[in-house]
């Protein structure tokens, strides 16, 4: 079977007719586990979370509408699962907690996208990493992996290496591993799982996330997987994943995790098993 979990409608209307094109899409494209995962910071219920210049104009969704909409497609027998993807915010544990206990999700993403006011895989922010230390970037972002994973909070992280998206990556390849062990050793003590994105691919790093020595160190400490397009235009759903399977095949991964309201289950990895 195939998962899709990591999917925004924020490029469109939060309507039935918009979701569709994304779900016609995951059906047609062989996706048995589809889901979508707006960004909090959409959201009002969300602003006692994370603030910034950036984040604030942005902040334009109501919960209940997000839910109300999830509900007008399980009345029309849409199959779809309902998430979010919450910028993981140090310091704002008990914040986030409140606002994932609140609604019925079937799974919660937690994504790295910011470093203080640093919004490291935006375009508005790409000049600031010529002014900065690659290897303290790393460091801070890996610190955050980790505390992430040790949280519990989550059921996935998003793209797990997305510091790398504009092709900034240490030199010292011996610093990069210990980023990567590190990481790996708080998410095999969690119930966090990593999901392979074909979104890597479609950014100027064009690879996938995770790099492929990371996913290894995954399977090698029994960290479960999903496949993620991160699709914020319905054509994106489930794109490149033949590239995906390929990653996790190399990787010795033979199955991925599902969710249901919260509940896991391992599924054998492919289209059509």
């Amino acid at each position: 079977m195939l998962t899709d979990y990591h999917n925004h409608l924020e490029t469109g209307t939060l309507t039935l007719d918009y979701l569709k094109k994304f779900t016609d899409r995951a059906a047609s494209s062989g996706i048995d586990h589809f889901g979508i995962s707006e960004h909090a910071y959409h959201f009002n219920e969300t602003a006692d979370i994370l603030q910034n210049d950036w984040v604030n104009p942005r902040r334009y969704y109501k919960m209940d509408d997000y839910v109300q909409l999830f509900h007008q497609a399980w009345s029309s027998s849409i199959d779809v699962k309902m998430s979010i993807e919450m910028d993981y915010t140090p310091g704002k544990h008990e914040e986030m907690k409140r606002f994932i206990q609140a609604y019925d999700f079937d799974y919660i993403i937690g994504s790295i996208h910011w470093i203080g006011n640093f919004g490291i895989d935006l375009k508005e922010y790409m000049h600031e990493w010529d002014k900065r230390d690659v290897n303290i970037i790393y460091k801070a972002y890996f610190d955050q992996v980790v505390t992430l994973a040790e949280s519990n909070l989550f059921d996935i992280i998003g793209h797990i290496d997305l510091v790398k998206i504009f092709n900034y990556v240490p030199s010292d390849e011996e610093f990069l591993l210990e980023q990567y062990d590190r990481a790996t050793e708080a998410l095999k003590n969690s119930k966090t799982c990593v999901e392979i994105s074909t979104a890597g691919l479609r950014k100027p790093v064009g690879k996938l996330y995770p790099d492929e020595r990371l996913l290894e160190m995954c399977f090698r400490k029994g960290i479960p997987i999903v496949f993620s397009s991160d699709a914020h235009f319905p054509e994106h759903v489930g794109a490149d994943f033949d590239q995906a399977e390929k990653l996790a095949a190399a990787a010795g991964y033979t199955s991925l995790m599902t969710f249901s309201k919260g509940e896991r289950k391992s599924v054998p990895m492919g289209k059509g098993k």
